[in-house]
């Protein structure tokens, strides 16, 4: 899998290296044409928070934008969050989101956004002309983008990246032959730069990355909702499992589950997997662990063994009222 070529620099990554010097080419003169103007970009008339990354792949966005919409609604803000909608297959766009809208239509993680969270939610693959319908049709003062550091033709008053803390930047080349949309040193221009399960001290831009982990939540079956404590499940069905992952990085939830005492039979799909009946008619016949995101798209042919483990983010109780305190420095 080139995933695995992404890691290190061998054959494979020095073969596809003159193309990664074309990328990066390209993605810095379009960027320099919107620095300078000649392309122009959209300011909305409320701040946008970008919560984005720098490498291709799961790095713990979602649960990440669920934290900080929850952390600005408790602080009196009104969030509203903006989305690609990846492998949503709607014929227009852009698309209002809810936790009832159908994910092969939206996306699965922009369904799980809006249900986690209760913000009004627009997708599209012009995230500008999303921005614009969520501002227009609900009443925000803060837009949340999940993704979109990329987007230049969207100005953006925050730049939050979170980073993989175990598997970083693979071998440091750009697209294709590694896994970085935009060089390393990025990270130095951005407002603060998320750690998701590392452990390193690295810092950017004289701020020392936000650490963040992610803490599992109680086992909830996808047919009867039933909640279940892992001590509980175990004690019930026993150790051995099955696990479906299509995410960005299936190894972090079977890691999780092997963690919690689990033994898991590993069963990797493609990120935003369109999950079928047939693809949980798994053998032996044992209970199916994956992740809330996977769940999603499952809901609709869910068995009495299928069930789910969300998880958290957890960060210091203060960087909400920081990310606040940025945005009044910048806006008064």
């Amino acid at each position: 899998m080139i995933e695995q070529a992404w890691q290190q620099r061998g054959i494979v990554a020095w073969m596809l290296y003159p193309l990664s010097l074309l990328f990066g080419l390209i993605a810095a003169t379009r960027k320099l044409f919107y620095k300078t103007g000649l392309i122009k970009s959209y300011a909305a008339s409320v701040p946008i928070i970008v919560v984005g990354n720098i490498t291709v792949g799961g790095s713990g966005k979602t649960p990440m934008v669920v934290w900080l919409c929850r952390e600005l609604q408790r602080l009196g803000k009104h969030p509203g969050i903006i989305s690609r909608g990846y492998g949503g297959e709607a014929s227009s766009w852009p698309q209002d989101v809810t936790p009832a809208s159908d994910p092969k239509m939206v996306g699965d993680e922009a369904v799980l956004l809006s249900d986690n969270t209760g913000c009004p939610m627009v997708v599209g693959p012009d995230r500008v002309a999303a921005a614009r319908m969520l501002h227009s049709k609900h009443v925000v003062d803060i837009i949340i983008s999940d993704d979109g550091l990329q987007h230049y033709r969207m100005q953006r008053a925050i730049e939050l990246v979170v980073i993989d803390g175990e598997r970083r930047f693979g071998n440091g080349f750009l697209l294709p032959a590694g896994p970085l949309r935009e060089p390393i040193k990025r990270l130095n221009l951005v407002d603060f730069v998320i750690n998701n399960g590392g452990s390193s001290k690295s810092s950017f831009n004289q701020t020392a990355e936000v650490e963040m982990s992610l803490q599992p939540q109680h086992l909830l079956n996808l047919k009867s909702n039933e909640k279940m404590e892992v001590a509980e499940f175990i004690n019930k069905f026993g150790k051995t499992i099955h696990a479906v992952a299509g995410i960005g990085n299936p190894a972090r939830l079977f890691k999780l589950l092997t963690t919690l005492g689990f033994v898991v039979t590993e069963h990797p799909f493609a990120d935003h997997h369109p999950y079928r009946p047939s693809d949980l008619a798994l053998s032996p016949s044992l209970p199916i662990i994956m992740t809330e995101k996977d769940a999603v798209k499952c809901r609709t042919f869910a068995a009495d063994n299928h069930w789910m483990l969300p998880v958290e983010a957890v960060i210091r109780a203060d960087f909400a009222e920081e990310i606040i305190h940025q945005l009044e420095k910048k806006y008064g």
